[in-house]
């Protein structure tokens, strides 16, 4: 196993790691760095489980080989629940049901924060499609896709 050094930026915090350069950011994230927020569900990208930001744009962080953070600008659960955005959707999430076992709302929320980012005004579809890579086996996506829609409507009025 070949080791490398990683430094990026986390939950706006910079970091120097040293880890496996066959690790995926997933794991780099949860086991090197504790960051349980971020879960594992297929493994192959497909359920969108452990969605993280990556500069900017929402990844499946199981499809991100450790090398890729060099120099990058992160942003999990744990971070993004200490911004505005972050605390509004978290809100809307609760206050609209659309949690139930919460394994899956972590990866939706973190692809939900990277729609606010760039887009605080989204009509439902362009919601559909931005979570359209995460999966719930429990809630079903209308109250996720309210929940979102009604992030935006309060991020629009603060």
């Amino acid at each position: 196993m070949h080791n490398i050094t990683l430094s990026f930026r986390l939950n706006g915090t910079d970091y120097t790691v040293e880890t496996s350069a066959e690790k995926r950011m997933l794991d780099v994230l949860r086991n090197d760095l504790g960051l349980t927020g971020t879960k594992e569900g297929c493994g192959v990208g497909e359920c969108g489980a452990c969605t993280v930001v990556l500069n900017g744009e929402a990844v499946t962080s199981c499809l991100v080989l450790a090398g890729q953070m060099q120099g990058a600008d992160i942003m999990t659960i744990e971070g993004m629940s200490e911004t505005q955005i972050g605390s509004i959707l978290q809100d809307c999430f609760v206050e609209g049901d659309a949690i139930q076992c919460g394994f899956c709302t972590p990866g939706f929320i973190m692809s939900a924060y990277a729609l606010l980012l760039k887009n605080p005004h989204p009509t439902r579809e362009e919601i559909r499609e931005a979570v359209a890579g995460n999966l719930c086996r429990c809630t079903g996506y209308k109250p996720i896709v309210n929940a979102i829609e009604q992030a935006g409507l309060r991020l629009s009025q603060s």
